[in-house]
Formats: structure tokens, C-alpha cells, sequence
């Protein structure tokens, strides 16, 4: 296998680092503070056609692969996490249901202004009492005539408030155990009895909208069913293959983010009369860090590889988010203890990246969940 990217990628990569650094890194530390969405970049990215990488041009997208989108979503998140959240949760997880389960109407209506970045995609599988166990759902739908009518409620959705268009799941046939009886549906933003609870108060990541969404006798058109009635829970666990590579590119730009500061720093910084990179416990540091960031970078790579050729990547996807999620959570870590006690304080980004780092090992499914999907793989259920 040939892990060397091919001029197209590298170029790709060119532009995608120079919009971050430009555009969206000035804006990190602010949008941070001030929570809310990030319009601005948001808009740029949709410009540049970022948002719908990994899709065709007839749907919007911009007929790339899996490896330059995960190249875009590492290089967004170096810059800025929250914004590296929002792009994956929109491309990945709103995206990715529509095009590989939506029909061709659900794609020209939906897909393509999201792709395009003309609206804002939110993606629903989290309840109050579902969370790993997002089989568990209690969520109902239930068909009336032509209109199906949804009633439950959402959490820990990225994108919620503000998005447009909601993908998300309910069970439509109350009588059938664990994951079964669950379908997937298409709510739009301003549909009778769909509304948005409250924003979370984050410890990271405040520059990303994570909302609660309340489904009370929603009604939306029977064409917006999405797929098979009964087959959600399989849509969703299709669409996390895709998502936790994107979780994990995003960990991979935190982790290059720290590493980034570590550096620079360990120059500059003076104690004992030398630079503290002039230490061995230092230098041990960086090198644990910068192997481990490469080790993640290629694994990454090599699932979103394997995306683009058609594989089955349930066990490798799982794989690269754990590490690349670890080794994200291990770099920031280590940067900001080389930082000391300036790393503790808000006038250095290691304190933003060591806060919103810490997502990772949570969403799109734990790291004790990876390890469950991967030992099942391997071991098959016991």
C-alpha cells in the first residue's frame, strides 16, 4: 500500500492549510471566548467547496476522496478545534446518511445545499438515557395518513440550534427489541413541533453549537423517511465508519496543534541558564509525541484509503479514532507541561487545545466503546 499522497492531495492540502492559517486560526481564540458558531469560516470553507469534499458534483460535493477530506479536517482542527468539529459533524455525520442511504429526490433536496455549504447539517442519534447504547432509543415515530409524527427528544447534537437540516433516528415499530424497529427520518429547521432546547455550557470546543433538540408531535411528509423503515440503527452504525475517521483527523490536528507550540517553546524558554529543550525529559517528550502523531497520521490515512477503494472499515475505523484520540489526549498533555505554569494560563493556545482535545475519547462513541467494536471484530460476539 502506497501511503505517499499524490500531487492532487498535497496541493489540495496547500489550500486547505493556508485557509486555516489565515482565515480561521486569527478567529480561534475569540470564538472560543465568545462561544456561538463560526459563520465566517463556515461560509469560506462552503466557498472553497471544503464542506462537500468527499461527495459528487451533482449532489453539491466536490468530487473528492476520503484521504483529502480527512487531510481537510486535520488541517481545520490544527487551527481550531470548534471549527473542526462543526466541519466534520456537518460532512460526516449529515452528509453521509443522506448519500449513501437517501434517494435521489432526498439528495437533490437535501444533500446538495449542504454539501455546497448553503445550509447547516445536524446529525441526531444521542438521547437523555441513549447514549452508548444508542439502540436504547426511546424516541417514537409513528405513521398518520402521509405524515409520520415524531415525539422525543435529541442531546449532544453538533450543529443543533443553528442547523438546517437534521438527520436523525427513531423507532417506529415499539414492539421489536434492542436495535431493532429503529428508522432513520429528515426533520428540517422550522418544522411545527421541532425546536431546539438549550445550547451546552462546554468545557471545550465552545465555539462549536452542541444543542438539545425536542421533537413534540412533529410532523414531517412520509418521503422523509430515509432508507428502509427498520434499518436506522444500521444506517447509523454505517455512517460512524465514516464519522470516526473524521473524529479522528480532528484529533490528529489537536495533537499536531500541540506539538506545534511544544517546540518552539522548549527553544525558548530559559531555566537553569539553557533552554529547556536542552533537556533530556524534554526532548523524550517531543519525540514520544512527534512518533506518536505520526503513527496516528498513518492509520488515519490508511482507513480513509481503504474508504475510497470500497473496504469494509468498521474494525480499522474504530482502530484509528481510539489511537489517534489517545494520542491527541497524551501530546496536549505533554505540551502543556512543558509550558509549566504559563501553559495553565489563557495567554498560551495550549490551554484551548488541552480543553477541547478532550472530546475526542468521548464522541462518536467512546474509547471503551472502540474497544468493544474492535474485540467483537476480532472475536465476533461472544
Amino acid at each position: 500500500m502506497d501511503f505517499e499522497l499524490t500531487e492532487e492531495q498535497r496541493l489540495f492540502r496547500n489550500v486547505v492549510r493556508d485557509l486555516a492559517e489565515k482565515e480561521i486560526a486569527p478567529r480561534a481564540a475569540e470564538l472560543d471566548e465568545k462561544g456561538g458558531f463560526p459563520w465566517k469560516s463556515f461560509s469560506k470553507m462552503g466557498e472553497l467547496g471544503i464542506l462537500g469534499i468527499p461527495y459528487p458534483e451533482a449532489y453539491g460535493g466536490s468530487d473528492g476522496d476520503m484521504v483529502s477530506y480527512a487531510i481537510a479536517v486535520e488541517e481545520v482542527s490544527r487551527a481550531c478545534g470548534s471549527t473542526g468539529i462543526t466541519f466534520a459533524a456537518h460532512t460526516s455525520l449529515a452528509c453521509g446518511p443522506l448519500y449513501y442511504f437517501g434517494s435521489e429526490e432526498q439528495k437533490q433536496k437535501y444533500l446538495a445545499p449542504l454539501a455546497s455549504g448553503q445550509k447547516v447539517g445536524g446529525f441526531g442519534l444521542t438521547e437523555p438515557e441513549a447514549g452508548s447504547d444508542a439502540g436504547g432509543t426511546q424516541t417514537r415515530a409513528e405513521l398518520d395518513g402521509d405524515e409520520w409524527v415524531i415525539n422525543g427528544r435529541r442531546t449532544f447534537c453538533t450543529n443543533g440550534s443553528v442547523a438546517d437540516i437534521v438527520v436523525l433516528t427513531a423507532r417506529t415499530d415499539p414492539g421489536a427489541g434492542g436495535s431493532h424497529g429503529i428508522s432513520s427520518f429528515i426533520v428540517e429547521k422550522g418544522t411545527p413541533g421541532f425546536r431546539p432546547g438549550r445550547d451546552e455550557d462546554k468545557m471545550g470546543l465552545r465555539g462549536s453549537v452542541t444543542s438539545e433538540l425536542i421533537l413534540e408531535d412533529c410532523r414531517i411528509p412520509r418521503e422523509n423517511l430515509l432508507g428502509v423503515e427498520g434499518e436506522g440503527f444500521k444506517q447509523f452504525l454505517a455512517t460512524l465508519d465514516g464519522g470516526r475517521i473524521s473524529i479522528g483527523a480532528m484529533a490528529l490536528g489537536l495533537a499536531q496543534a500541540a506539538l506545534d507550540r511544544a517546540v518552539p517553546y522548549a527553544k525558548e524558554r530559559y531555566q537553569f541558564g539553557r533552554p529547556i529543550g536542552s533537556f533530556q525529559a524534554i526532548q523524550w517528550m517531543l519525540a514520544d509525541m512527534a512518533t506518536e502523531i505520526e503513527a496516528a497520521r498513518l492509520l488515519i490515512y490508511r482507513v480513509a484509503w481503504m474508504r475510497d477503494r470500497g473496504l469494509r472499515t468498521t474494525k480499522d475505523s474504530a482502530m484509528a479514532k481510539l489511537f489517534a484520540s489517545e494520542v491527541a489526549e497524551r501530546a496536549a498533555f505533554k505540551a502543556l507541561q512543558i509550558h509549566g505554569g504559563y501553559g495553565y494560563t489563557r495567554d498560551y493556545e495550549i490551554e484551548r487545545i488541552y480543553r477541547d482535545q478532550r472530546l475526542c475519547t468521548i464522541g462518536e462513541g467512546t474509547s471503551e466503546i472502540q474497544r468493544l467494536v474492535i474485540a467483537r471484530q476480532l472475536l465476533g460476539r461472544l
